[in-house]
């Protein structure tokens, strides 16, 4: 029963350390596929000094010919080009600060499945004008429905103000709630004509065939486009990348306390198997076994008991992972608003850290080795008269 006990404790030890692994990587796999499928892409291209002060006058210069030679590069899946400018959204109930986003919207729906986000609406109408795509936070902030009238204030390349009306078309949310309230989306021949910019434009987005291809991609753009910015998602968004490595970092932390709280059960079970078998001790301290014979005993039986229960508590985890890495874990009633505002999505899905199995049994082995000292003491201060007696 003791033995058994200890393979159980191991196994939901595990269980529950994979399971955090397992939801922590999923919750990081999501937020860097949205980031990648549906902000940023996976590279962008800009005027080296558009992004300083996001300066209207700074557009990608011969445009065309731009797109024509980056349509020849094999690695590249799909791509959009934006005008963007920072602006005010005025109505009769107060202002916000917001970036204008003049986009290609069948361009968009490949690079960031715009046309996926809208809950309310429709779509652009290209025989309709001044229409425009707001965020469902935006709308909330600023109390608008779709058919309503905006004002959006802006400065041209000549720093000249203008201003724009733009009826409602469509409201949008995506998983990422901060640029929600900050982005809107009008058509780009619709702002390049208020900017007087004709048919430029002052971004490029990329969507890449295959994440591998991220870096060789991005040296070659670098390379052959030297009088662009190019940049890839890891450094428009740091936070990403650093938030995936604390979360990484901090799953392993959980993991070590939950084996921490682990080995004293497992102590204690090993304590009470010593004092019960001290008769049985005494016996063979008489008849000869040396302490580090019997240090050996106690290790080998700790150690075999824990390792016992680890393929146990890895197969159990693996067939849990997959079961909801296909169905999906719906937090939605959890804190739907709370998960978005860190730009999460509310279904996980987790994945088995294939990656971390051995350095999860290493902590599970040093665990066992840990676990064993104390009742390996306990036994080796029994002396073989008194224990005889017992």
């Amino acid at each position: 029963m003791r033995s058994l006990v200890i393979m159980l404790s191991v196994v939901l030890g595990l269980f529950a350390g994979i399971m955090v692994l397992a939801i922590y990587k999923g919750m990081m796999h999501d937020r860097i596929r949205t980031v990648i499928e549906q902000e940023v892409g996976h590279l962008q291209l800009h005027h080296p000094s558009f992004k300083k002060d996001y300066d209207p006058a700074f557009t990608i210069d011969d445009g065309a010919a731009l797109l024509d030679k980056l349509r020849q590069i094999d690695a590249i899946h799909a791509m959009s080009t934006r005008s963007i400018t920072q602006g005010m959204l005025s109505t009769t109930t107060g202002g916000a600060g917001v970036q204008i986003n003049g986009i290609h919207y069948d361009q968009e729906m490949a690079v960031s499945k715009i046309d996926e986000k809208i809950q309310e609406g429709r779509a652009f109408d290209m025989l309709k004008k001044n229409e425009i795509l707001i965020g469902r936070k935006l709308a909330k902030k600023m109390k608008l429905k779709l058919g309503n009238k905006i004002v959006l204030t802006f400065t041209d390349p000549d720093a000249n103000i203008i201003s724009g009306a733009f009826r409602i078309c469509g409201i949008y949310e995506s998983d990422n709630t901060p640029l929600d309230e900050k982005n809107v989306y009008v058509q780009i021949n619709e702002l390049n004509d208020m900017l007087g910019i004709g048919t430029s434009f002052h971004e490029i987005v990329l969507l890449l065939k295959q994440d591998a291809q991220l870096v060789q991609t991005e040296n070659y753009l670098a390379t052959h486009f030297k009088n662009l910015l190019v940049e890839s998602w890891k450094t428009i968004s740091p936070e990403t990348e650093f938030m995936v490595v604390t979360v990484d970092a901090m799953s392993f932390i959980i993991i070590g306390i939950i084996l921490f709280a682990l080995a004293f059960g497992i102590v204690n079970t090993m304590l009470m198997a010593i004092l019960e078998r001290n008769k049985e001790i005494g016996m063979m301290m008489a008849l000869g076994m040396n302490k580090l014979k019997l240090f050996y005993l106690v290790l080998l039986e700790t150690t075999c008991l824990t390792m016992a229960g680890a393929p146990i508590g890895l197969f159990f985890s693996w067939v849990v992972c997959n079961y909801y890495q296909m169905h999906g874990i719906n937090w939605a009633n959890m804190g739907k608003d709370l998960m978005r505002s860190f730009g999460f999505s509310t279904m996980i899905y987790p994945i088995f850290p294939t990656d971390k199995v051995i350095t999860i049994l290493c902590f599970v082995f040093v665990t066992a080795l840990l676990s064993c000292l104390y009742p390996a003491i306990k036994a080796l201060s029994l002396k073989p008269v008194e224990a005889l007696r017992k």
